[in-house]
């Protein structure tokens, strides 16, 4: 059902949340300036490109998690990233890292806020079914953990 699970490995999703910004920004660092930009492949992501995916996806769990505790049984709406990277280009990696950094500190904070029955409340997604909001936040864990090792093996 979470094809984000795995990427967890039993850590804590809150924990692994909570580091992101600054793993990021660790990862981001190390990069000469043209590495960020580069592609490490055809087709595939670079840096950037990465960093701008995760701060679109960063405002869609801002607005998943704060719809599922507004609505009974909320219904996702799902995005096609690959549509959406085509803007890509257009941004810096330091802007996506800020824009990603802020809007995860706030859903942090959401996130500590919520009740055990709020974790508990059910939301669908069209294509992975019923889940729980705990369910979204193991996904924004396993999320970031994937995108940190794409990143890595990118530096």
């Amino acid at each position: 059902m979470n094809p984000y699970t795995s990427f967890l490995d039993n850590r804590d999703p809150v924990s692994v949340i909570a580091a992101t910004s600054s793993e990021l920004t660790r990862v981001i660092t190390s990069l000469p300036a043209d590495r960020v930009t580069a592609s490490p492949a055809p087709g595939k992501w670079s840096a950037r490109d990465i960093l701008a995916h995760l701060a679109d996806t960063e405002i869609v769990f801002a607005y998943r998690l704060r719809q599922a505790l507004a609505e009974d049984h909320h219904v996702i709406q799902a995005f096609d990233q690959d549509v959406w990277s085509k803007s890509y280009g257009s941004f810096d990696a330091a802007s996506a890292l800020a824009v990603f950094s802020a809007v995860r500190s706030w859903n942090l904070t959401l996130i500590r806020s919520m009740s055990a029955a709020d974790l508990a409340r059910l939301v669908t997604h069209p294509e992975r079914g019923t889940m729980t909001v705990q369910t979204v936040v193991e996904t924004m864990g396993g999320h970031d953990i994937n995108h940190l090792r794409q990143l890595t093996a990118i530096a």
